[in-house]
């Protein structure tokens, strides 16, 4: 009897310590995040869920999923399908969802045309401009739920009749603005700059055309296609804004894409804002040393830009979410979804991670 105890006890501790090693053991993901074509992400966590929206060109999808490193499962949601013959009907891109008051709104760009102006606007262009005629829309919620709501057409943004692409809020103490990607003039065709507009809310642009203030044009090499193109501006651009606020010393920083969209050369840049104007140019600061984020050729990671940020379940940990390419020769048709952990720099600017496809420990305290 007392052998079969001393069996038992042994059984009983051997089990216990394999349950013990198991909850120990550390759970990984791997990039891509959803296993299909994805561009621009966005990603923002609410309740229990994270939400992603990104670019599908035809119409504007929600996901709601309980991890932030596999959407594969994902529930999803058909939130906007525009009609037939408006100005918004096609290439609807970046799509953006935020919160404000009891509402949550969509931002997001669209043209009427499939990005192809007839030849009596074109003609008008210093040379060939496509996306000419994209803008910014905003839908509406009917409710405080992102995902039991219905959205309906708020509002087209005032972009003074001009190109407007990629646009995001960026929050102050001094209020709402609108940071989108911008030419200077109506029929320019490039270079794509960063404009910046004052807002009254989330569906109404305050500020006058001489009001809009550009706060960063692709001047550098690596915001050049290709790399430091010497001739023309075409191609060359900054696009894809965020703001991302350091939570420690609530410094804003404006995380950017620099180059083309379809070229290995894609990457972050890097605004911050060192004073109290965001509608001054000179209270904004580029890191013009370089890309913040860029390929790594070590692990066929290629193309990595338009980011979005949000937090781990238990808060703690802050993530980037982005699209890149595995093989840059098959341009937009290449990108797929990412995410992993990052840093922050001991400037208080954030510390971006290389990019690569693990395999990474998951984000702190998801199950």
């Amino acid at each position: 009897m007392a052998a079969f105890k001393l069996l038992f006890l042994f059984a009983y501790l051997l089990i216990l310590a394999r349950g013990q090693a198991s909850s120990n053991a550390t759970a990984t993901y791997t990039n891509p995040i959803l296993n299909k074509v994805g561009a621009d992400p966005w990603v923002i966590r609410h309740g229990d869920y994270y939400y992603m929206t990104y670019t599908t060109n035809d119409n504007i999808t929600l996901l709601q999923s309980p991890t932030l490193t596999d959407w594969n499962n994902a529930s999803v949601k058909l939130v906007f399908n525009p009609p037939l013959g408006q100005n918004y009907s096609t290439d609807l891109w970046a799509p953006e969802l935020h919160h404000f008051g009891d509402k949550w709104y969509f931002i997001f760009t669209a043209d009427p045309n499939g990005d192809s102006p007839p030849p009596e606007v074109d003609m008008y262009c210093e040379f060939n401009c496509p996306a000419v005629h994209h803008r910014m829309y905003v839908l509406e919620s009917s409710g405080n739920d992102p995902w039991g709501s219905t959205y309906e057409l708020k509002a087209q943004l005032n972009t003074y009749d001009q190109f407007a692409i990629d646009g995001t809020y960026f929050q102050h103490s001094s209020g709402l603005y609108h940071i989108y990607s911008c030419w200077y003039r109506q029929y320019d065709g490039w270079p794509a700059n960063l404009c910046i507009t004052k807002m009254s809310d989330p569906w109404t642009v305050s500020s006058n055309f001489s009001e809009r203030a550009i706060i960063s044009v692709p001047d550098n090499a690596w915001e050049k296609t290709p790399y430091g193109r010497p001739f023309n501006a075409r191609y060359n651009s900054n696009e894809g804004p965020e703001q991302l606020t350091n939570p420690t010393t609530g410094q804003n920083f404006v995380i950017y894409s620099a180059a083309r969209s379809d070229n290995r050369n894609y990457c972050l840049g890097q605004l911050e804002l060192k004073g109290d104007d965001p509608l001054n140019p000179q209270d904004w600061r580029k890191n013009n040393e370089g890309c913040v984020f860029y390929q790594n050729a070590l692990a066929q990671a290629y193309g990595v830009g338009h980011a979005s940020f949000t937090k781990s379940p238990d808060g703690t940990q802050d993530w980037i979410v982005y699209h890149g390419m595995l093989d840059p020769t098959d341009g937009w048709a290449a990108r797929t979804i990412r995410t992993q952990k990052f840093a922050w720099n001991a400037d208080g600017s954030p510390k971006f991670p290389r990019p690569g496809y693990g395999p990474y420990e998951v984000p702190s305290g998801q199950m």
